[in-house]
């Protein structure tokens, strides 16, 4: 992609509004907290301490907007209290130039590190430095400093006051999550009715499985339809794809392939409805249709083999579904024979080590984090040399601007710098032409405010340019309020706004982290993944009494996330203006289609997991360390631009077909289920060879492993 189309998509996705479903009641709360803060340290203190209040309440209440999974009055806690430290150390080097840039420059480094973290510990540090350099601005002594710093800790006791004095849909978070899962699961199902190997996106079950993580107090609080539930959706997705694999024992058309098809609507509106339950907390609504679909004796009747085995089990989970959804299972609403979520999340004291050993892992040449942390804190720097250079004063909108704009990836970035440019610039403008009319003094000022500030918090997922403008707004106003003329704000922030969004911008074309480049490592690690997991499934055929279902179960969590983070490298990757150096798009959209049919592969062969008490598949245990060595060394291939080859898969499938007589003279061949789940891994691997052969050339599949 050239740089002028780069740049024309960002700028559009920067000022882009989407539709999204408001928060109006935790819109109020966030805003009224914020009225209290104000009013309260202007009527005690006057308005520079309320301008300082009122930023620490601004900021705890946005980071109480992240998505996180964590307690709402923590991330409020959190963002009052280390803006309050940042603000007070902040001022104490102000008075030595050479101090405070060094200070500057180590605190948003390591803010940009934070983003090892995960993005909402990026956003809330980069937001901190950010505000730290309006709110150093405002103290005239150290107790000075020490009184706007305790009312900015004060700021975010309120907003976390707030949240447990008035909550709103308690646990809605984790609601959401679950209820999206199940939802995904019932899209699922309809989709297979039309298209019997349909791909599924694993991105609701792994946020469902983020959101399941809790503290140990809120492990004590949960309500009982949020246990266990997650682990029966995870279980429904093998046994949905196997019971509509045509190669798993149901024709492609015929009486069986009609009933699959009514289970998998039945099982569809099931799922619906227990996830309306979940999101609401209401009683499950259900048709009489769909239960005698699911329940009836048909079942035993039209489907046989696999096909009756999946149904039974279709039948058992949705029940199981059901009855955590109703309550209705024991006395905490969980089924006697299902295990509920039990991982914890750390405390936020042993959180600590946990975010210094990801900012560690992230301390290495090539790493995004790293050159984003770098990249942010020479342009904090370099932004307050230019604010000051510019005679217009209040020179820290220069590095504000660009603090709050960079992230990792490019972009974010300048969508983020163009959104930011066109809401200060219509948001300025409002604010101007009120105070132009009205002439607001301090309180009118400080209504205003509060009034910009609830409007960004009713409308800041909609996007980023809309929240520019309530922000920009209620700057101007909180500012005048303090006793700033705003004539000259109008001027200084347009300016130094759109200084720091070049700089921002400019920093990313000097010293970037194109994914572009990566994209092939990416593949990589996502064949490794995908490659364990199916070897893990095969070993337990090869040895059901002694392996043990975490494996698997390890196995098929890390190939989700290998999967996401190629995703999301692909779709970063199409937005940047690189030229081809990792690996064209046709080859990486047929390369992932292979790739998703090899764990689908994988996900149909765990469907039908043998119990512990079965017999040993043989063969099984030769195919799964084929898999796992074959698809070791085919990354590092896909790494060196070679092509993979699969030689070692292919015989110990073909194994299967050699007869080898055994001491009461019969020829033992594999499990027919392993035997047709292995030709589909095979196809699947075969395929990606193909995807990434831009020669145009093809790959030998037996014709024997065909049939089979």
């Amino acid at each position: 992609m050239s740089w002028v189309r780069a740049l024309k998509d960002t700028a559009r996705s920067g000022l882009e509004i989407e539709r999204q479903r408001l928060e109006p009641l935790i819109a109020f709360r966030g805003a009224a907290g914020l009225a209290l803060v104000i009013g309260t340290s202007l009527v005690l203190f006057g308005p520079e301490i309320a301008a300082s209040s009122a930023f620490g309440a601004f900021q705890a209440a946005i980071a109480t907007f992240q998505r996180s999974w964590r307690p709402r009055p923590v991330l409020a806690l959190v963002s009052g209290v280390s803006l309050a430290v940042s603000t007070f150390v902040g001022y104490v080097s102000g008075a030595h130039v050479v101090l405070f840039l060094c200070l500057l420059g180590v605190w948003t480094f390591l803010a940009g590190l934070a983003w090892a973290a995960g993005p909402t510990g990026g956003i809330i540090a980069a937001s901190n430095v950010a505000i730290m350099l309006v709110t150093i601005t405002l103290p005239t002594s150290v107790a000075d400093a020490a009184a706007h710093a305790g009312m900015i800790a004060i700021g975010g006791v309120v907003q976390a006051a707030l949240i447990v004095l008035f909550p709103v849909r308690r646990w809605g978070a984790q609601r959401d999550a679950l209820a999206d899962a199940l939802a995904a699961e019932a899209d699922y199902a309809r989709r297979l009715r039309h298209d019997p190997v349909a791909p599924f996106d694993p991105l609701p079950l792994m946020t469902a499985r983020s959101a399941a993580a809790v503290t140990p107090r809120q492990a004590r609080r949960r309500p009982a339809e949020l246990h266990g539930a997650r682990g029966v959706a995870e279980r429904l997705r093998p046994v949905l794809a196997s019971l509509a694999d045509p190669a798993m024992g149901v024709p492609g058309d015929g009486l069986e392939r009609l009933w699959v098809n009514e289970l998998l609507g039945a099982a569809g509106s099931v799922l619906d409805a227990a996830a309306r339950a979940v999101r609401t907390g209401e009683p499950v609504h259900l048709s009489a249709t769909d239960l005698g679909v699911l329940k009836t004796p048909d079942n035993d009747v039209i489907l046989v083999g696999p096909a009756r085995r999946a149904a039974d089990r279709l039948a058992a989970l949705l029940d199981d579904v059901l009855e955590i959804a109703e309550g209705t299972g024991t006395d905490s609403g969980i089924p006697t024979d299902l295990a509920p979520d039990t991982r914890q999340r750390p405390t936020l004291l042993k959180l600590v080590p946990v975010v210094l050993a990801s900012m560690r892992r992230e301390l290495h040449h090539g790493s995004p984090v790293l050159r984003h942390a770098i990249r942010v804190a020479v342009v904090a720097v370099s932004g307050y040399f230019v604010g000051e250079a510019v005679p217009l004063g209040h020179g820290y909108w220069a590095p504000m601007t660009a603090v709050m704009v960079m992230r990792p990836e490019f972009s974010q970035t300048y969508s983020r710098a163009a959104g930011r440019f066109g809401g200060t610039l219509i948001g300025v403008g409002l604010a101007t032409a009120i105070v132009q009319t009205a002439h607001p003094g301090a309180r009118l000022s400080a209504l205003l405010a509060v009034v910009c500030a609830g409007l960004m918090y009713l409308l800041m997922r909609t996007g980023y340019a809309v929240g520019q403008v309530c922000v920009s707004a209620y700057v101007v106003f909180l500012l005048g309020m303090a006793g700033d003329d705003w004539s000259q704000t109008v001027t200084e922030r347009i300016v130094l706004t759109l200084a720091g969004g070049l700089l921002a911008m400019v920093s990313y074309a000097v010293y970037p982290a194109w994914e572009t480049p990566r994209l092939r490592n990416r593949l990589a690690e996502w064949l490794v993944a995908d490659g364990r997991y199916a070897a893990a499934v095969v070993d337990r055929y090869a040895d059901p009494a002694a392996r043990d279902a975490v494996d698997v179960r390890d196995a098929l969590i890390a190939t989700r996330e290998a999967r996401v983070a190629w995703q999301e490298a692909l779709a970063t990757a199409q937005h940047e203006p690189v030229r081809h150096r990792g690996i064209s798009r046709a080859a990486a959209t047929d390369a992932q289609h292979a790739l998703a049919q090899l764990g689908r592969s994988a996900m149909v062969l765990e469907a039908h997991l043998p119990a512990r008490s079965a017999d040993p598949v043989p063969g099984a245990a030769r195919l799964a360390e084929a898999l796992r060595d074959s698809t070791e060394k085919a990354a590092r291939a896909v790494r060196e631009r070679r092509l993979p080859d699969w030689q070692p898969v292919v015989d110990a499938v073909a194994h299967w077909d050699v007869p080898t007589p055994t001491e009461d003279g019969t020829s033992p061949v594999g499990d027919p289920v392993v035997r047709r789940g292995a030709a589909l891994l095979l196809e699947a691997l075969e395929e990606f060879t193909r995807a990434l052969d831009e020669r145009g050339g093809s790959t030998r599949v037996s014709s024997t492993l065909a049939e089979s």
